[in-house]
């Protein structure tokens, strides 16, 4: 009986784990979510300041120092030696490669029209997601992403009068780099904690990202203003660390495909960020657009 008992117990706990867990990790691939929709926002401040590679090279080196400074405090150990490849996916991808390609593109573009990389980038996600992890989600999870990366593709694109310029080079090769590094990323969460993933991949990254600091500086003109120096800091610490921090782990709670769905709601948000930071105009489609995404984010949540 007390075997009967212990072992009832023990299901009803690993039942119940799981949704606490579902819950929490949907809570912070929100707040991940959330601190991404300003990415694009802050990059146009930082770049009334600095030039496009040095907000990208001074980026990473803000935030390897500051996960290099809680690594060292809390005296963690060395990422072993076989995840070392994924740990350099993910700075190849979102440390170097999502930053640099969409600062590039924001040169010449709105942060409406770069929206539609994170627009499209759940459904990318997924995909690379069920590549390398065999992940099968379900016809109806596949529909609802179709639908939702659509309707939010229509509205970006629209609002950018549908033109293709240099700039979607740039967004395009960001995406499929970033999908990368959040499935990589994704994946090394579920061993190691998501804020130590993204912590050794920027201190990774920092033999190149000083140098390129330094040199970068040296050619590009600095004009410092309130503007631009905040949007320095956000998208070091938050966009960089605190948000991939949450990100991660959200991902690894709820898994990747799931996660990635609530990206959809991102290109809203920024809409939303762009019109109040910027003065961009944002049009009477985006109640719409964001009540269809929003039903889309519900279906995949439950497929």
């Amino acid at each position: 009986m007390r075997t009967q008992s212990s072992a009832t117990t023990a299901t009803a706990i690993a039942v119940s784990a799981p949704r606490e867990h579902r819950g929490l990790g949907t809570g912070l691939a929100a707040l991940g979510v959330t601190a991404f929709s300003l990415t694009f926002p802050s990059t146009a401040w930082g770049l009334q300041s600095f030039g496009p590679w040095s907000l990208v090279a001074l980026r990473s080196v803000l935030a390897a120092l500051v996960a290099g400074g809680c690594l060292l405090v809390l005296r963690v150990p060395l990422p072993e030696r076989r995840h070392l490849p994924g740990l350099a996916v993910v700075a190849a991808g979102v440390v170097l490669g999502f930053p640099l390609l969409t600062t590039l593109a924001l040169q010449t573009s709105t942060t409406a029209h770069a929206a539609v990389v994170v627009g499209l980038l759940p459904l990318t996600t997924a995909v690379l997601s069920a590549l390398r992890m065999g992940n099968r989600p379900s016809r109806r999870f596949w529909l609802a992403a179709l639908a939702g990366a659509a309707a939010v593709l229509a509205f970006t694109v629209g609002q950018s009068g549908g033109a293709l310029t240099a700039a979607d080079g740039y967004l395009f090769g960001a995406l499929l780099v970033c999908a990368a590094g959040y499935t990589e990323g994704g994946r090394l969460a579920r061993i190691m904690p998501g804020w130590q993933v993204i912590g050794w991949a920027l201190v990774l990254c920092l033999p190149l990202s000083v140098p390129a600091a330094a040199l970068a500086l040296a050619y590009e003109p600095v004009h410092l203003t309130w503007h631009g120096v905040t949007g320095l800091v956000w998208v070091a610490l938050v966009s960089q660390f605190f948000g991939l921090v949450v990100w991660y782990r959200g991902m690894a709670a709820i898994g990747i495909p799931k996660a990635s769905q609530l990206q959809l709601a991102q290109p809203l948000l920024t809409l939303v960020w762009s019109a109040l930071l910027l003065g961009e105009h944002l049009t009477a489609a985006a109640p719409l657009t964001a009540v269809a995404v929003l039903v889309c984010i519900a279906v995949t949540q439950r497929s």
